[in-house]
């Protein structure tokens, strides 16, 4: 295991904004590489668990390498350290800020950086949380425009979901957009809830991407775990739950649970005069993919995700 720094600058009151890289090099001379990325958005945590449970276990497994495997445990390393979505000081998403420069504002000279160091990968798997008011099934997102050559390949991550979305301009600026346009196959997980470590779906993660590592051939191992069957969301349509009043949501459901056509899915109450302001009902059989975690809503705030298949 060989750590690296791929970047650090010095910033005020004494800080060093910094990336690591672990570096995972088979003995035997390899250019194949893969590159794992977590913690882009300082408040999604669920990448740091599965980073420590894939470099516990490479290092375990250092003898099966053949091929070099990348871990970016921490992108946005003040943005954890203080639990900011954001790029502190300047509150720009480095997620909106790739492909990067390098030089201007300090988040695209992060973008530049991280894109620089990933370049040449054959993969790179991007790990997102949700943010703090919605929890979401392990799933990988992928853009229309790249679900050909993605699809087979977020079908080995062990997740519940995939969900083949329209592109809209401002995924153009994303780490994963960008990277698919320079020829490395980057898939987007989202799961979990910000701010928060839910284990059970970081453990399925990484056995995925150690599912992943060995079917392609960067691991040389006999590893038989059985892994899940995603659905996909190109076989059904996806609906989008969103509040018509302000107040306080309680869910009549519960996450990643099938729902029936006429089923609450949840209420909007009022505190302030004890009132029921609104009812979510299902208008289909389906799956509950996202829900709301944080309770307080306003008129248009996201409740839930719905998928539904169509047969």
């Amino acid at each position: 295991m060989i750590q690296e720094t791929i970047f650090s600058i010095d910033l005020p009151m004494g800080e060093e904004f910094f990336i690591k890289r672990i570096r995972f090099k088979p003995k035997d001379y390899s250019t194949k590489r893969i590159s794992i990325v977590s913690g882009i958005h300082g408040d999604e945590l669920e990448g740091q668990y599965v980073t420590y449970l894939l470099i516990q276990f490479l290092n375990q497994y250092a003898d099966k390498l053949a091929g070099i495997i990348d871990i970016y445990p921490s992108i946005n390393s003040v943005g954890i350290d203080s639990i900011e979505r954001l790029h502190v000081p300047s509150e720009i998403d480095i997620n909106r800020a790739f492909p990067g420069s390098p030089s201007g504002l300090l988040p695209y000279r992060i973008a530049y950086n991280l894109v620089e160091a990933v370049k040449g990968s054959e993969i790179a798997i991007d790990i997102h949380s949700s943010n703090i008011f919605l929890k979401e099934i392990p799933q990988v997102r992928i853009s229309q425009e790249n679900a050909n050559n993605l699809k087979s390949l977020a079908e080995q991550l062990n997740v519940d979901f995939i969900w083949i979305h329209e592109a809209v301009t401002v995924l153009q600026s994303t780490f994963s957009h960008s990277m698919n346009k320079l020829g490395t196959k980057t898939l987007v997980v989202e799961m979990g809830v910000g701010m928060r470590i839910t284990q059970e779906y970081c453990h399925q993660l990484f056995e995925g991407i150690i599912h992943l590592l060995v079917r392609n051939g960067f691991l040389k191992l006999e590893y038989h775990k059985p892994i899940k069957k995603p659905i996909c969301s190109i076989d059904g349509e996806v609906y989008f739950f969103n509040a018509d009043k302000p107040g306080i949501f309680i869910p009549d459901t519960e996450h990643n649970k099938y729902v029936l056509e006429g089923d609450i899915i949840g209420r909007i109450i009022s505190p302030i005069d004890g009132n029921l302001t609104s009812e979510i009902k299902s208008p289909c059989n389906g799956l509950v993919f996202t829900l709301r975690e944080y309770p307080v809503v306003y008129e248009g705030s996201l409740i839930a995700r719905l998928y539904r298949e169509i047969i």
